[in-house]
């Protein structure tokens, strides 16, 4: 839902670092690294100690440089192969991070066994979400739908997280309950889209089946 339109306003915001680091010499591949370091560090080192706005926070900032890699690729000249497999890989480490912290806080000192199943579905959902669509996408078939897409269960997670470390009562709780029946929408969404798309098609010997 909001992922292009937040890319494009934070491309805006971005162009003037990305001018100054293409002119430095520095990697679409060293930013990924970088966010996605920083991002686990702040959920592993915060988040998951119940140090819930600032690690929400931390890894907020982090996740902004996501959004860099790309602008500086093509500031660059266009991005590789290996730094698309790689962007999508560190995108999966941070958001198990993300949901993890949550899961190892709420079932220790946080104590509220809800919230960690909460958390944990959401990954689950967020995982099942990327891989219909990347499967869907191997063997041709288009999968862009989907109500709840990462830039939303990031938005979802990370402001419930940051407000309730405020003091906010239920805050999480409302954002992991969106995040979870949004995502469970998103996934039958796409399961719909894929199974219409792949009328008429069969698997080819380039395409297994697993």
């Amino acid at each position: 839902m909001l992922g292009a339109g937040a890319r494009a306003a934070v491309g805006r915001f971005w162009a003037p670092v990305v001018s100054r680091l293409a002119r430095a010499g520095v990697t679409p591949d060293a930013i990924t690294v970088t966010g996605t370091v920083g991002a686990i560090a702040a959920a592993v080192g915060l988040i998951a100690h119940g140090v819930l706005f600032w690690g929400a926070f931390a890894v907020t900032l982090f996740v902004l440089l996501d959004m860099l890699d790309g602008a500086l690729a093509r500031a660059r000249g266009g991005g590789s192969a290996f730094g698309a497999v790689l962007d999508s890989a560190c995108d999966r480490a941070v958001d198990a991070a993300v949901f993890g912290a949550l899961v190892w806080w709420y079932t220790g000192a946080g104590d509220d066994r809800l919230l960690a199943l909460l958390a944990l579905v959401g990954l689950v959902l967020g995982v099942l979400t990327s891989y219909i669509k990347a499967r869907a996408e191997g063997v041709g078939i288009p999968c862009d739908v989907g109500l709840v897409e990462r830039t939303e269960r990031l938005i979802l997670v990370l402001t419930g997280t940051g407000l309730t470390g405020l003091g906010l009562p239920y805050a999480v709780d409302v954002g992991l309950w969106l995040l979870v029946v949004g995502g469970a929408v998103t996934v039958a969404q796409r399961v719909v889209a894929v199974r219409r798309g792949a009328q008429g098609r069969s698997l080819t010997p380039s395409a297994p089946a697993s």
